[in-house]
């Protein structure tokens, strides 16, 4: 065997091997050199080519640095992997505060660019200000560092500034504990940034499904648990305890036997919240312990705040010790040992339930926060009295340890998060609409409650209202004659619907809105029906959304009757999972829906699915359309009565073993009764129906071609057999084999205009 790797030197270097070393041996030595080089090659190529990626933490004030410092040092720690931009703004930078910046320089970091961004005053237009200010300030520092991820954290204007560069300069956004609801201007903010942020590390699974529920995509989101966790959970249990303590109240004070007191403005409520802070001050001088108070953050209305605690003499009141900032990992000292915390900081909420020390939480503005046992709220602070027996209550307390926000493992998380990030794949961001999954709550009510609709059928005869849950059980139903006029009809509606939600709140049910199902042509995007038909008197260009969802402050769908019953099959019936089929519905008239795709279809005009004016003839009867020959002027309910009748007055209905009084109107039912006991004329009409209906049919079959037909209404069980065997017979070879079914649902109409409502909820069209 000859090898020939560049001419003669493979040659040369195969002689060097013993004589007895046979050829194919030589060729598996050789090749796995090479492998072997390659292999060595490529791993070389690969570290040459792996880059870090670049990351930029943006810290704001004392809170968010808590937060990010355990991020920034996870960063730090891994410089094969990545490499750490830090970024001050915001009231770091400010003497009034701290100059806070100075601990992250005492942490070991390097800042890498410094932003005065605060506008001074404290009030709204202020903070407006500073984040304009720092909009213009932003672009240059972002250029020059570059980062390939910015990480954000929580709920400030400073760093909705901050997001809004970003997104506009196509840099890539962590937002840190986003998803959550306090209560307040900071829920708008904070859901603003997670809208224009691209990855999210939230701390909870319920602000992980709030996420979701806003669309973000589930792929991007990490459930990390709370950064400041990782710190506290090493920090607390400190032995060193006792002289933090000391250092900070002075050494008589014990533990278990003072008071951390820290709140902030509301800013969508400041003269209020500066009430509910002298209340505060004035319960804690009567309660009469040591306090360690913070001053308040710089959201508009803390100037105020502070005029208040001066007025009061807090800062020479023997009692208080009142300081701008304390490092983070002595403040958890603080607040672990402490016999009380009050206020409205969201440390109160989240941190202190790690250690089970009990809080006083004050106002609204951490209304929505998930929180321990330990948490005893002052919604409505309005006396000093109500603040002071909350105090009575809560010193003193020790309450089981819990970590709803956080098992201190959440850096770990995020860094194993950031190395996944791919930069080659596409920066614009995708929003998916997921079906929320169902939150645990501690809300008895909550979980009790059962989610549902209020449905409205508008027939010919009758006006229906029904409570219809999620599962498509009609929990009640009301009943009443439709009124002839608009007016009156319009006020039975409402009074009707009103009457089901006072029901609906016995049963437990939470309404989610009203579906409406009628008959006429109906715009379902405006809520308005176009075209009535004739059993609908006063009932064309009405608008039913905006009248019901005024009165009833629900949201409102209204759409045409046939539509309704085809998304009831679609959602509980036949119809579930299957992608294109047709509901027909044989009663008074000729109606249905078509789906197809898993999709409602209107038409352009809105008039698609009239599947009882298809004509099947030239010179058939009229119809109430005004044509001649439609399906509907043979097998409705009114064409099978109105020949019953002609029948009847000829003296040709009744038949030996019909039992019929002089009294009683004719029907179509007793059409049908005649011809399955032998009548010839009744069954030459019936057969006439069966086979218009049935040819009626084979047309929507050619054309829009569904996998399953289902027949509804009281005619469906007749019309069944006699129509799948006219397909069998007269469609198209491909068609032949499409199943014909009767509807299995109680009330399509009213399930249908239910799923309108239940369906949106769940994220789902039609």
């Amino acid at each position: 065997m000859c090898f020939t790797v560049k001419g003669q030197s493979m040659i040369n270097t195969a002689c060097l091997h013993k004589n007895n070393v046979s050829g194919h041996v030589k060729e598996l030595y050789y090749q796995r050199t090479r492998s072997e080089r390659m292999e060595k090659k490529d791993v070389t190529e690969h570290n040459y080519l792996k880059k870090k990626l670049r990351v930029c933490v943006a810290t704001c004030n004392r809170a968010d640095y808590s937060k990010l410092a355990p991020i920034m040092c996870g960063i730090k720690s891994h410089p094969d992997d990545f490499e750490l931009e830090v970024m001050v703004l915001g009231s770091h930078l400010i003497d009034d505060y701290g100059n806070t910046f100075r601990l992250i320089e005492q942490d070991g970091f390097e800042i890498g660019s410094k932003l005065h961004t605060i506008v001074r005053g404290e009030d709204e237009a202020a903070m407006v200000e500073s984040v304009g200010l720092a909009l213009v300030k932003l672009p240059d520092v972002l250029q020059r560092l570059h980062p390939d991820i910015l990480v954000v954290h929580g709920d400030r204007f400073d760093a909705l500034a901050l997001a809004t560069a970003a997104a506009l300069m196509n840099i890539r956004i962590l937002h840190v504990e986003g998803g959550e609801v306090s209560g307040t201007i900071d829920d708008s903010i904070r859901h603003a940034i997670s809208k224009l942020a691209h990855y999210h590390a939230c701390c909870t699974p319920r602000a992980e499904q709030y996420l979701i529920a806003m669309c973000e995509d589930h792929s991007r989101i990490l459930l990390a648990g709370c950064p400041s966790y990782d710190k506290l959970l090493s920090t607390y249990h400190k032995d060193n305890y006792m002289d933090v303590i000391k250092s900070w109240l002075g050494d008589t004070v014990q533990k278990h036997d003072y008071i951390v007191a820290l709140q902030h403005p509301v800013t969508t409520d400041i003269q209020h919240s500066i009430k509910i802070y002298g209340l505060m001050l004035d319960a804690l001088l009567s309660f009469n312990k040591k306090t360690l108070i913070l001053f308040p953050n710089i959201d508009a209305g803390s100037k105020e705040m502070v005029r208040v605690m001066r007025k009061k003499g807090i800062e020479q009141h023997p009692n208080f010790r009142a300081v701008k900032h304390i490092p983070f990992e002595q403040f958890i000292q603080l607040v672990c040992h402490a016999g009380c915390m009050i206020g409205n900081s969201s440390c109160g909420v989240r941190e202190a339930g790690a250690f089970g020390t009990a809080v006083v939480n004050l106002g609204t503005r951490q209304t929505g926060r998930e929180t321990g046992e330990n948490v005893i709220h002052v919604r409505d602070a309005d006396t000093h009295n109500k603040i002071y027996h909350a105090l009575e209550l809560q010193f003193g307390k020790r309450y089981p340890c819990g970590k709803i926000y956080g098992d201190g493992n959440a850096v770990t998380r995020i860094l194993k998060f950031l190395r996944t990030i791919d930069l080659d794949e596409p920066l614009q961001k995708t929003f998916c609409f997921p079906p929320v999954k169902d939150s645990f709550s501690q809300d008895i009510d909550h979980i009790l409650e059962t989610q549902s609709a209020l449905a409205v059928d508008l027939g010919g005869t009758n006006l229906r209202v029904a409570i219809v849950c999620m599962k498509g059980k009609i929990l009640k139903k009301y009943t009443q004659p439709n009124p002839k006029t608009f007016e009156d009809r319009m006020q039975l509606i409402l009074k009707m619907c009103f009457e089901a939600m006072w029901e609906a709140v016995r049963l437990n049910c939470r309404i989610l809105g009203v579906g409406v199902s009628t008959g006429g042509r109906v715009n379902p995007q405006e809520g308005v029906v176009l075209h009535s038909t004739k059993l609908i008197q006063e009932w064309s260009t009405i608008d039913l959304r905006t009248p019901i969802s005024d009165a009833m402050h629900l949201p409102v769908w209204v759409d045409n009757d046939g539509n309704c019953a085809a998304l009831a099959e679609k959602k509980f019936g036949h119809g579930k999972g299957v992608e294109n089929f047709v509901t027909i519905i044989t009663g008074t008239g000729i109606g249905g829906g078509i789906i197809h795709h898993s999709e409602l279809v209107h038409g352009s005009t809105f008039c698609a699915a009239e599947l009882g004016h298809i004509m099947v003839s030239l010179e058939g009867p009229e119809c109430s359309c005004g044509s001649r020959g439609c399906i509907e002027a043979y097998a409705s309910g009114m064409a099978l009565q109105r020949e019953a009748k002609r029948l009847h007055d000829e003296d040709l209905l009744k038949v030996e073993g019909m039992d019929m009084k002089l009294s009683e109107p004719v029907t179509a039912a007793h059409l049908i009764t005649a011809a399955s006991l032998g009548n010839p004329k009744a069954d030459a009409i019936l057969n006439k129906a069966c086979t218009a209906l049935g040819v009626g049919i084979i047309n929507i079959l050619h054309i829009v071609n569904p996998s399953l037909v289902i027949l509804s209404g009281v005619l469906a069980s007749y019309y069944q057999n006699p129509v799948q065997h006219i397909v069998h017979g007269r469609a198209l070879l491909s068609a032949q084999s499409i199943k014909v079914v009767t509807s299995d649902l109680e009330d399509p109409a009213l399930l249908g205009a239910a799923s309108m409502v239940l369906d949106y909820t769940t994220r789902r069209t039609y």
